[in-house]
């Protein structure tokens, strides 16, 4: 099992990266007074066939060939399911999937977000897909932020998201504003 939510958000956004996406979009969405932590992503992928999505959450099903079990899928829903929470993954072929988990926080088996400012700076950043974008949102209580990539690209006029003076003001930007959001602060978007 993953450890942290945070560590599940890279496997999914990776798969939706490796299964053609150009657009992936990661939403964590936190409700302090009912305690519950929603994460979804969603991409524009090659989407699974209604066969393949009936196999998706079995262990010993994956359709990468370089391993035999596809774990991902299988251990975030049993991670938010035991909590007392849900999980849904939709999914058309040539439109893109969209995976959904619900985590009641104040329970005991909760997992933590763990490092999600470095997660998404990570897929960001090193994607192997060079042409992906990412549209993260961070919401607690109605107050959020977002970090569009297809925004941050027009501002940086050809200088790649890899650049490591880039990469260091995406993870101050994704820190600086989860702080404030975390602090109650309502941030423009």
């Amino acid at each position: 099992m993953l450890t942290e939510i945070s560590l599940n958000v890279i496997d999914i956004a990776r798969n939706s990266t490796r299964a053609g996406a150009s657009l992936v979009q990661i939403s964590i969405d936190l409700d302090t007074r009912k305690k519950t932590l929603r994460l979804t992503i969603a991409d524009d992928g090659s989407g699974m066939s209604p066969q393949q999505l009936a196999k998706v959450e079995d262990p010993f099903f994956t359709s990468r060939t370089t391993r035999k079990v596809g774990l991902g899928i299988p251990f975030l829903k049993q991670e938010a399911e035991c909590t007392g929470g849900t999980f849904s993954i939709k999914s058309e072929e040539g439109k893109g999937t969209v995976v959904e988990a619900l985590f009641h926080r104040d329970h005991i088996d909760c997992m933590p977000l763990g490092d999600i400012n470095s997660s998404i700076c990570m897929l960001v950043t090193t994607s192997e897909n060079k042409d992906v974008d990412f549209v993260y949102t961070y919401e607690v209580d109605g107050r959020s932020f977002k970090l569009d990539t297809r925004e941050v690209r027009e501002i940086l006029d050809g200088v790649p998201l890899s650049d490591p003076k880039v990469s260091e003001f995406i993870r101050s930007y994704l820190i600086e504003n989860q702080e404030a959001v975390d602090r109650g602060e309502s941030m423009e978007e």
